[in-house]
């Protein structure tokens, strides 16, 4: 950003910043994964089957991609603060817009809803790691696989709230409510955390939208996002090709019950929480190369246990090591976008889109292969882009002849921004 940076405060302001982000990344995960298990009820309650959901559920990732696309000139029209409570508003408006939609069984508006929703996230997600990667160059520590695992941990609970309601007969519409006044009224906690101005490295004069917007176009010419862009299209597509078809694979492929499958999951989902949540000192030790590195050659190792073996216990641990593989790429990615040149959010934003699209695109193109081949067999795929992720984790190095830029917070008044 603009101007020149001054330091936070005091530990105190720096530890309340840290937990309003760290917060923001889980009412992120909570958001998106609240109606899952509604899915059977809205789908009654709508008369519709399942290639309408399959469609309405694609809405959500449509509207990320423009949230992605929106969120750098938002940050700096708005200032951190107001952008990233503005994003969970959205949010929270559009969750209430799909409960409506629910009450007057309009099909339409539950599509908005989700459209929107996928919007208001998409551009959080932005502003979240940029916020995140601040925070980690002020604190001077590894900090945003912890605040991602918040976001798997935010799912969890996210996905526990719709069960249980759905255990106890509350009515989607009603959850989503609930839902929308949590996230309003958490949003004002979050920005009060926020210091005012914006977070980053001082990046040279001040630039208008145009040279801004020519900015972010270039990001999509260097090299150097683009191979980060290739670490975290591995790792995503190994995630959602987790979240679409492990249970499949489990339960079709290698025999086991329902249940089983579905325990499989909640070991991949459980391992790839932890991996994050502890994996703050060993990236300090061992440096983003390396741990990618050592994080996508489990995974690999994992993928073809899953394929390969027979035993259910040896499959488990390929479904961990999995969960280990998909873990890094993505908080790492960001991380080293961030620093990889002026204007992280624009930076930030050109690798988030790669996961995206890598989140959308993966898990059908998995789906068409396993038409010709096997499932498993399809799934051979990952390995391969774990592979490459391996081959250009080299990117997430240190920018080449980069000076150790001071952290902290940039004036607001200095850049001219509100």
């Amino acid at each position: 950003m603009d101007g020149h940076p001054v330091p936070v405060a005091d530990s105190r302001t720096l530890a309340r910043w840290r937990w309003a982000i760290t917060a923001a990344f889980a009412l992120g995960g909570i958001s998106l994964s609240a109606w899952g298990p509604r899915l059977p009820a809205i789908k009654a309650e709508l008369g519709i089957d399942t290639a309408t959901i399959g469609l309405l559920l694609a809405g959500v990732t449509v509207g990320a991609i423009g949230g992605l696309l929106g969120s750098t000139p938002l940050l700096h029209w708005l200032g951190a603060r107001r952008a990233l409570a503005g994003a969970l508003w959205v949010v929270a408006v559009a969750i209430t817009l799909m409960a409506v939609a629910l009450i007057v069984k309009s099909v339409p508006l539950v599509a908005a809803g989700l459209v929107i929703t996928g919007a208001g996230i998409g551009t959080l997600d932005v502003l979240i790691n940029v916020e995140g990667s601040a925070v980690e160059r002020t604190a001077g520590r590894t900090l945003l696989p912890s605040m991602h695992a918040a976001w798997s941990i935010g799912a969890a609970v996210g996905s526990g709230i719709g069960a249980a309601c759905a255990a106890l007969g509350i009515t989607p519409a009603t959850q989503l409510i609930g839902e929308a006044v949590l996230i309003v009224a958490a949003a004002f906690w979050v920005a009060a955390g926020i210091p005012p101005g914006q977070h980053g490295p001082a990046a040279g004069p001040r630039q208008d939208r145009a040279a801004r917007f020519r900015q972010w176009l270039r990001g999509w010419l260097d090299w150097r996002l683009l191979l980060i862009g290739v670490v975290m299209l591995g790792c995503e597509l190994g995630e959602g090709s987790a979240n679409s078809w492990l249970t499949l694979a489990t339960h079709s492929n290698h025999g086991q019950s329902a249940a089983i499958a579905a325990l499989f999951f909640t070991v991949f989902a459980a391992c790839e929480g932890l991996t994050r949540l502890f994996a703050g000192p060993v990236v300090d030790r061992l440096g983003r190369v390396r741990t990618v590195r050592l994080t996508t050659a489990l995974g690999v190792i994992g993928i073809a246990l899953f394929i390969e073996a027979g035993n259910p216990w040896i499959i488990i641990v390929g479904v961990a090591l999995w969960a280990v593989g998909v873990s890094m790429g993505f908080p790492l990615g960001m991380s080293s976008a961030a620093e990889s040149g002026p204007d992280p959010a624009a930076r930030i934003s050109v690798v988030a889109s790669i996961g995206y699209f890598a989140n959308l695109a993966g898990p059908p193109a998995i789906g068409a292969l396993a038409q010709s081949v096997s499932l498993l067999s399809a799934l051979w795929v990952i390995a391969a882009l774990f592979v490459a992720a391996f081959a250009v984790a080299g990117s997430l190095g240190p920018r080449p002849g980069a000076a150790a830029e001071p952290a902290g917070l940039v004036d607001e008044n200095a850049t001219g921004h509100q």
